[in-house]
């Protein structure tokens, strides 16, 4: 199946075309047939010579139901755009076309109604002109009657090629179905309809839908029950769980886990300047009043009053509902934006989103630092699944060439997301370099992952005898152990659940040989701390130890006192064998070392909180914790 909505002026012909073309009466309710004009969304479909099912959401044309206009094509991969010859182009057409070019929508036809009441051609011509520059400009174009039937079977074919020429959806991804109609069926309950766009619905599925999990009970496509509708498709959706007064247009029933619902992203604009004023944000069917923050010359911030299922991507627009005007397109960039606190964090913000147009996974992960797969899924970029191993998307090529995702010029529609996937015409990871996998399904930016592992590298440092995989995970705010344990490398290691410094590979070969002899000596009495003189012997003076002291390898509690880094925990056991008090005496015995070592290295227990005293002659060991 395919699905086209129509789109022009009020009293163009719109819905006898449709029902020229379908045999079906498009308007629903008594009112718009009395009035012979429609007002809210329409629907029919036919079956192609081609054998393709073409199914229409016939839209309205008055400027005071916009907002229905822009639920029925805010999902739809194609147009159907109606002009009269005997009237041209007139103030909607010019509208709808604003709405249609803001949000990316690049297939379509052109339908010249009414031929045989006026010469066609010279609307084509008009018509042709205003396209141009737009994302429908090139469209084909058909002179019609509705009511004579002329020009119908050209139509017909012109709308089997347009159908043939239409991407192919993803049907294996999260669905997403903007709810544009509900109601109650009598022994049915609550059925919602949309524009099915990606994705595939099964009697049974399990979705949400806001706050709510709701059934899928039964659906049908064209009036046709089945069990399974796959995009693109017009679909009814029998929904067990769930009351109609929970759901409304504008809603959207979604794959549990697989989508990001938010109030506040990050947007670019087509128009490159800031609208002011009360704003509406529509995207699919919803119409949500919005806030906007310029953060750069064509970046904002939107915070929506209510909260929608969006991905980066997604091409949505801003009307200004007071001037009954639509303000400019966006491209939604982020869905999960950090919080602007900082005194300058706009314009920072809006230097990192400079540039990018179709974000990828690599830009998420510039913003994000650190993304699982699931994360980079549902914010819109999902990696590779041979990623394991290789890198992702950086936008920017490996060498020369403009970067890669983003449009040669200032055309918004540049990488318009086909039959509604915000994932279409991103670039292919595999042509590009930057964020990697680095363990399990998690992936990192690249400087981000750096700057993480020299923060562990001072975390640890700053313990002789290393800290614990979930210390190191609290401390740099990872979610998980096996985080930490990736960043782990030389000169770190992990032993029995601890990070520690292992420098020896990293200190010069004479360094660490003099090293390891002093290691040797020390083994049997570690508290027996060489002299000036044996350290000179060893080559362990100026430099040389200071780096011996940086690597961890050795541990200074007083000038010419060096001890291994184990001394401070090695001593606590032995001192808390020792009566409560203790003299200085007594420690240097139960340590087996001179005063010239024991006064130092109690000091050094002082200032770790390891021992502490309790007058001038003596001390405790303090309790642990």
């Amino acid at each position: 199946m395919r699905v086209i909505a129509t789109a022009g002026h009020v009293d163009h012909g719109k819905s006898t075309l449709v029902r020229a073309l379908t045999g079906m009466e498009p308007d629903r309710w008594a009112e718009e047939r009395r009035r012979g004009m429609t007002i809210d969304l329409g629907f029919a479909w036919t079956m192609l010579d081609s054998g393709e099912r073409l199914a229409f959401v016939d839209v309205p044309g008055h400027e005071r139901f916009v907002t229905n206009m822009l639920a029925g094509v805010g999902p739809s991969p194609a147009v159907m755009f109606v002009v009269a010859a005997d009237e041209g182009w007139r103030p909607q057409s010019a509208e709808h076309l604003v709405a249609l070019h803001a949000l990316g929508v690049r297939h379509g036809l052109l339908a010249v109604t009414r031929a045989d009441l006026a010469d066609p051609e010279l609307a084509i011509e008009e018509a042709r002109l205003h396209l141009e520059g737009t994302s429908l400009a090139g469209i084909p174009a058909v002179a019609v009657s509705g009511l004579t039937g002329q020009g119908i079977p050209e139509l017909r074919a012109a709308l089997d090629r347009l159908a043939a020429e239409l991407p192919e959806p993803d049907r294996e991804s999260p669905v997403r179905l903007w709810i544009d109609r509900v109601f109650t069926v009598t022994g049915a309950g609550t059925v919602v309809t949309g524009t099915l766009t990606h994705g595939t619905l099964r009697v049974g599925d399990e979705l949400a839908a806001g706050a709510e999990r709701v059934q899928v009970r039964g659906l049908q496509t064209l009036n046709q029950r089945t069990d399974l509708v796959p995009a693109v498709a017009r679909v009814a959706v029998n929904l067990r769980g769930t009351g109609r007064a929970a759901l409304a247009r504008g809603m959207a029933l979604l794959t549990p886990g697989a989508w990001i619902t938010t109030e506040v992203v990050d947007v670019r604009l087509d128009s490159g300047e800031a609208p002011k004023g009360d704003l509406v944000f529509h995207l699919g069917s919803a119409a949500a009043p919005a806030r906007l923050r310029p953060l750069g010359e064509d970046t904002a911030r939107l915070t929506l009053s209510q909260p929608l299922a969006l991905r980066s991507g997604d091409r949505g627009l801003l009307r200004d509902p007071g001037r009954r005007a639509i303000v400019t397109g966006v491209r939604v960039l982020d869905v999960r934006p950090a919080p602007l606190r900082r005194r300058g964090a706009a314009a920072a913000r809006a230097a990192a989103l400079a540039g990018v147009r179709v974000p990828t996974a690599a830009d998420l992960l510039r913003w994000h630092g650190l993304l699982s797969r699931a994360d980079l899924t549902a914010m819109g970029c999902p990696p590779p699944e041979h990623s394991g191993s290789g890198t992702l998307a950086a936008g920017r090529p490996v060498t020369g060439g403009r970067p890669a995702g983003r449009p040669e010029s200032g055309d918004p529609t540049a990488g318009r997301p086909e039959s509604g996937d915000p994932t279409a015409g991103r670039p292919d990871s595999g042509d590009l370099t930057a964020g990697r996998p680095v363990t399990g399904d998690w992936f990192a930016d690249p400087d981000h992952w750096s700057a993480l592992g020299r923060d562990l590298v001072e975390q640890v440092s700053r313990h002789a005898q290393g800290i614990t995989v979930e210390a190191a995970a609290h401390l740099l705010g990872l979610p998980g152990r096996r985080l930490v344990e990736a960043l782990v490398a030389p000169p770190l290691t992990i032993r029995s659940g601890v990070v520690r410094r292992d420098d020896r590979m990293a200190l010069p070969p004479r360094i660490a040989k003099a090293v390891a002899a002093l290691k040797a000596e020390l083994a049997e009495r570690p508290f027996d701390a060489p002299t000036a003189e044996r350290l000179a012997e060893l080559d362990l003076t100026g430099k040389s130890l200071a780096a011996a002291i940086r690597a961890g390898e050795l541990l200074a509690v007083a000038r010419n006192v060096v001890l291994l880094p184990d001394a401070p925990e090695l001593a606590a056991t032995l001192l808390g064998g020792l009566p409560s008090p203790f003299t200085v005496s007594q420690a240097r015995a139960a340590l087996n070392t001179s005063r010239r070592v024991a006064v130092p290295l109690l000091e050094h227990l002082d200032a770790r909180g390891i021992t502490r005293r309790v007058d001038n002659e003596s001390r405790i060991c303090a309790p642990p914790g």
